[in-house]
């Protein structure tokens, strides 16, 4: 089994204002996941974790923890400095709001942060640029 990436599936619909994005992604933490804006592009990559799965001796492989990648392009222009992404339960959601003006157009990459402890009760991750 080797580290090629897996192209991950995705749910993608429009509300009133913005274009959302889930898709899942199990086994990351926040901090394995990059998202890039740039134009009507959008690209998700998630690092491999656990090296180590490779070296199982697996009687059945049906998935692995990344690396995991997709490049969609979005139907209209959306605000990448705006966006909002979390990250729960294996399952990475992106809020795109949508936007008409051309200066909203440049790239924008952020990495996902945790935002704080999670005691037993779900925490959100939210991306940042840096």
């Amino acid at each position: 089994m080797g580290t090629e990436s897996q192209k991950i599936p995705v749910r993608l619909y429009r509300s009133r204002n913005r274009i959302v994005l889930a898709s899942p992604m199990p086994g990351l933490e926040p901090g394995d996941i990059e998202v890039t804006i740039s134009g009507r592009l959008l690209s998700i990559n998630g690092v491999e974790r656990g090296p180590r799965q490779h070296g199982l001796d697996l009687i059945r492989a049906e998935w692995t923890i990344g690396p995991y990648e997709r490049e969609i392009e979005l139907p209209e222009n959306v605000n990448g400095r705006t966006t909002n992404a979390t990250y729960g339960n294996g399952v990475l959601v992106i809020s795109l709001p949508l936007s008409g003006e051309e200066r909203d157009l440049e790239t924008t990459r952020f990495k996902l942060r945790p935002t704080g402890l999670a005691r037993g009760e779900r925490v959100g991750h939210t991306g940042q640029v840096p």
